[in-house]
């Protein structure tokens, strides 16, 4: 007979929030002496399957799709960070947006060749928007071809 120990009864759910994990946590410290065996809880019974269906899902996602899919989450951060949402006074953060434009520009330009200048045309031209706005944004703007991601992609003016 295995023993499992508590956190090995934990499975990825994407839904639930860091405070629903730590009491998860919470309710499956127990003791592992051999007379104190942790029994299996019906309340993860589902998520067994959930873990399943999910990796089943994610194999028959192309990998343009998951490229894709990731610049565009990483547009939006730094969208927001750099000021062009709803609340700019309060969302804009140039550090994070700087690290954020650097990472998609990585990103996108290793990608290219691989997802076709269809789709890497579209990405170029969100990066290039948002390393603009970026040195709209800056009370000091970088020198050209020093600004976040243009080692990547060259000077953006």
């Amino acid at each position: 007979m295995t023993v499992k120990r508590g956190w090995e009864n934990l499975h990825f759910r994407p839904e639930q929030t860091l405070r629903t994990w730590m009491s998860l946590a919470e309710d499956q410290f127990v003791s592992h002496s051999p007379d104190n065996a942790p029994t299996p809880d019906a309340r993860f019974e589902d998520d067994l399957t959930f873990g399943d269906d999910a990796a089943r899902d994610i194999a028959d996602v192309n990998a343009v799709e998951v490229i894709n899919t990731v610049c565009v989450h990483l547009m939006s951060a730094a969208a927001v960070k750099v000021g062009l949402a709803d609340d700019p006074q309060t969302q804009t953060d140039l550090d994070e947006a700087r690290k954020l434009i650097t990472s998609l520009a990585g990103l996108v330009t290793a990608s290219a060749p691989e997802i076709g200048d269809q789709h890497a045309r579209a990405l170029r031209d969100g990066l290039r928007s948002l390393q603009l706005a970026f040195r709209e944004a800056s009370s000091i703007p970088d020198p050209i071809g020093k600004g976040p991601g243009e080692k990547f992609t060259g000077p953006v003016n």
